[in-house]
């Protein structure tokens, strides 16, 4: 059992799928916080309040596909590790591509009731990595929801005038200097 806590975001559509991934976790994670998305704005949005440390997607989506998932992750933060867990991931070319598009590896929907035992080796290689890395990945964090709360607060100034809208640009400048924007968003 992984005693580490671990923010996971599960990108589900289908009820009964999240469910049965999130029994699988809780059998290998002892706590973890698990948020549920089905589209690429809560996953937009969870990826900025929430920031996962891990993230598991199927490949098929109501309004879009797991490589959408992924580059919208992959935009956020290029190191949150990407598990697909998906029934259409059949074929060794779609099984390549997704690899080679940055997702750290996949499991076959096929294999639920054996998903613990696929999901714990990644699992575990993402809390290893983890451990390495704690405090600045909190720090790291932190920053991130920061960031972005400062961002949609500029983003939601009313500017009334060109002074004041060029003064937001500046502020945004500058936090861009401190903070990549590719980090920020």
């Amino acid at each position: 059992m992984i005693k580490t806590a671990l923010r996971i975001l599960l990108v589900e559509d289908v009820k009964t799928d999240a469910e049965l991934l999130e029994y699988h976790i809780r059998k290998i994670v002892e706590k973890p916080e698990i948020k549920l998305a089905d589209n690429l704005d809560d996953i937009a949005t969870l990826l900025h309040s929430f920031a996962p440390d891990i993230i598991l997607s199927d490949y098929n989506l109501p309004t879009c596909n797991g490589l959408d998932v992924l580059k919208l992750a992959k935009e956020y933060d290029n190191t949150i590790p990407f598990i697909f867990v998906t029934g259409t991931i059949d074929n060794d070319e779609l099984a390549a591509n997704t690899i080679l598009s940055g997702a750290t590896g996949f499991v076959l929907k096929k294999h639920m009731k054996d998903m613990s035992e696929k999901l714990a080796p990644l699992f575990k290689q993402v809390v290893f990595n983890m451990i390495e890395k704690e405090e600045l990945r909190e720090k790291i964090r932190k920053n991130r929801i920061s960031i972005n709360q400062i961002y949609k607060y500029l983003d939601e100034i009313n500017t009334d005038n060109e002074e004041q809208r060029l003064n937001v640009t500046r502020i945004k400048q500058n936090i861009d200097k401190i903070s990549p924007r590719g980090d920020a968003k």
